[in-house]
């Protein structure tokens, strides 16, 4: 059986970077309750090769 998480990278990036949460409206409500909250992290670190 194939297990649930199977990490990638760049899926990661797509799904839950930075730039893509600050597309809508959704994403920027979790980037501003991740500041509000004082998270170090607000998206995923950016993708290196």
């Amino acid at each position: 059986m194939k297990r649930t998480y199977n990490p990638s990278k760049i899926k990661r990036i797509r799904a839950c970077g930075f730039r893509n949460r600050m597309k809508t409206v959704g994403g920027r409500g979790v980037i501003t309750s991740r500041r509000r909250k004082g998270r170090a992290a607000l998206a995923v670190a950016g993708y290196k090769k």
